[in-house]
């Protein structure tokens, strides 16, 4: 554990991060998720409203620096192509 102030600062602040961090990233996972189990059934219907959610999270996490923009474009382009797959 730090003895100066400030370090003592930084880690309750690099902790706090941490935690935000983590659960976005296990929101962007489950997101990513049921789109994939959605696309797998065959399932336009539900694949369109869970690829509408898993694409908002994404977004979301590049937003908050949680994933890089390449990555998530990546990211955003495979699940497109699997959507139009399942038509």
């Amino acid at each position: 554990m730090p003895n100066i102030k400030s370090a003592k600062k930084r880690v309750l602040l690099a902790e706090a991060r941490n935690a935000r961090n983590k659960a976005n990233k296990s929101a962007l996972k489950t997101a990513m998720k049921k789109f994939e189990a959605a696309a797998a059934e065959g399932n336009r219907t539900e694949a369109e409203g869970a690829y509408k959610v898993a694409v908002k999270m994404v977004d979301q996490s590049v937003r908050k620096g949680i994933l890089h923009k390449n990555n998530a474009a990546h990211k955003k382009s495979a699940m497109t192509l699997k959507l139009n797959r399942i038509g």
